[in-house]
Protein backbone atom coordinates (compact mmCIF):
# COMPACT_ATOMS: atom_id res chain seq x y z
CA UNK A 1 0.00 0.00 0.00
CA UNK A 2 1.36 3.45 -0.93
CA UNK A 3 2.34 6.04 1.56
CA UNK A 4 0.94 9.55 1.56
CA UNK A 5 4.21 10.74 -0.01
CA UNK A 6 3.89 8.14 -2.79
CA UNK A 7 0.28 9.19 -3.41
CA UNK A 8 1.31 12.84 -3.64
CA UNK A 9 4.05 11.96 -6.11
CA UNK A 10 1.56 10.03 -8.27
CA UNK A 11 -0.83 13.00 -8.26
CA UNK A 12 2.04 15.29 -9.17
CA UNK A 13 3.08 13.07 -12.10
CA UNK A 14 -0.52 12.85 -13.36
CA UNK A 15 -0.85 16.61 -13.13
CA UNK A 16 2.36 17.11 -15.12
CA UNK A 17 1.27 14.61 -17.78
CA UNK A 18 -2.13 16.29 -18.10
CA UNK A 19 -0.52 19.71 -18.37
CA UNK A 20 1.83 18.44 -21.09
CA UNK A 21 -1.06 16.98 -23.09
CA UNK A 22 -3.14 20.14 -22.78
CA UNK A 23 -0.19 22.32 -23.79
CA UNK A 24 0.58 20.09 -26.76
CA UNK A 25 -2.99 20.08 -28.08
CA UNK A 26 -4.23 23.45 -26.84
CA UNK A 27 -6.05 25.89 -29.06
CA UNK A 28 -9.21 25.57 -31.03
CA UNK A 29 -7.65 24.17 -34.20
CA UNK A 30 -5.26 21.31 -33.40
CA UNK A 31 -7.90 18.68 -32.72
CA UNK A 32 -9.77 19.70 -35.89
CA UNK A 33 -6.60 19.43 -37.97
CA UNK A 34 -5.68 16.05 -36.50
CA UNK A 35 -9.23 14.72 -36.95
CA UNK A 36 -9.25 15.74 -40.62
CA UNK A 37 -5.88 14.07 -41.18
CA UNK A 38 -6.96 10.92 -39.32
CA UNK A 39 -10.05 10.72 -41.53
CA UNK A 40 -8.29 11.47 -44.82
CA UNK A 41 -4.82 9.92 -44.37
CA UNK A 42 -3.03 12.74 -46.23
CA UNK A 43 -4.20 16.20 -47.20
CA UNK A 44 -2.80 19.20 -48.98
CA UNK A 45 -2.70 22.57 -47.24
CA UNK A 46 -5.57 23.98 -49.30
CA UNK A 47 -7.75 20.95 -48.57
CA UNK A 48 -7.09 21.32 -44.85
CA UNK A 49 -7.93 25.00 -45.03
CA UNK A 50 -11.27 24.20 -46.69
CA UNK A 51 -12.25 21.50 -44.19
CA UNK A 52 -11.15 23.27 -41.00
CA UNK A 53 -13.91 25.87 -41.11
CA UNK A 54 -12.85 29.37 -40.11
CA UNK A 55 -9.09 28.90 -39.94
CA UNK A 56 -6.87 31.42 -41.72
CA UNK A 57 -3.90 30.30 -43.83
CA UNK A 58 -1.48 31.96 -41.40
CA UNK A 59 -2.94 30.18 -38.38
CA UNK A 60 -3.14 26.84 -40.21
CA UNK A 61 0.51 27.14 -41.17
CA UNK A 62 1.50 27.92 -37.59
CA UNK A 63 -0.58 25.06 -36.16
CA UNK A 64 0.84 22.57 -38.67
CA UNK A 65 4.38 23.66 -37.80
CA UNK A 66 3.70 23.12 -34.09
CA UNK A 67 2.12 19.73 -34.72
CA UNK A 68 5.11 18.76 -36.87
CA UNK A 69 7.57 19.91 -34.18
CA UNK A 70 5.71 17.79 -31.64
CA UNK A 71 5.83 14.73 -33.91
CA UNK A 72 2.10 14.53 -34.50
CA UNK A 73 2.14 15.54 -38.18
CA UNK A 74 4.47 14.68 -41.05
CA UNK A 75 5.00 17.25 -43.82
CA UNK A 76 5.94 15.83 -47.21
CA UNK A 77 7.15 17.95 -50.12
CA UNK A 78 6.08 16.19 -53.31
CA UNK A 79 8.30 16.41 -56.37
CA UNK A 80 5.56 17.58 -58.73
CA UNK A 81 5.20 20.56 -61.02
CA UNK A 82 4.27 22.77 -59.32
CA UNK A 83 5.66 21.44 -56.06
CA UNK A 84 2.92 20.35 -53.67
CA UNK A 85 3.03 19.75 -49.94
CA UNK A 86 0.96 17.16 -48.15
CA UNK A 87 0.38 16.45 -44.48
CA UNK A 88 -0.34 13.24 -42.61
CA UNK A 89 -0.54 12.21 -38.98
CA UNK A 90 2.16 10.14 -37.34
CA UNK A 91 1.54 6.83 -35.60
CA UNK A 92 1.85 8.75 -32.34
CA UNK A 93 -1.02 11.06 -33.36
CA UNK A 94 -3.33 8.05 -33.72
CA UNK A 95 -3.29 7.85 -29.92
CA UNK A 96 -5.39 11.03 -29.87
CA UNK A 97 -8.31 9.27 -31.61
CA UNK A 98 -10.10 8.16 -28.40
CA UNK A 99 -9.78 11.69 -26.99
CA UNK A 100 -11.11 13.19 -30.20
CA UNK A 101 -14.00 10.71 -30.26
CA UNK A 102 -14.91 11.58 -26.67
CA UNK A 103 -14.77 15.32 -27.46
CA UNK A 104 -16.91 14.81 -30.59
CA UNK A 105 -19.52 12.91 -28.60
CA UNK A 106 -19.56 15.50 -25.83
CA UNK A 107 -19.68 18.38 -28.34
CA UNK A 108 -22.60 16.82 -30.20
CA UNK A 109 -24.57 16.27 -26.99
CA UNK A 110 -23.72 19.74 -25.70
CA UNK A 111 -24.87 21.43 -28.94
CA UNK A 112 -28.18 19.57 -28.74
CA UNK A 113 -28.64 20.54 -25.10
CA UNK A 114 -27.87 24.21 -25.71
CA UNK A 115 -30.10 24.35 -28.79
CA UNK A 116 -32.90 22.62 -26.84
CA UNK A 117 -33.10 19.57 -29.09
Amino acid sequence: MGTEKDDMEQHKQKSLALRDAIELLSGKWKFCIIQNLLSNKTMRFKDLQETVVGITPKVLSKELQQLEQNKLVIRTVNDTKPVTVSYAVTKHAHETQPVINALLEFGTKHRKKIKGE
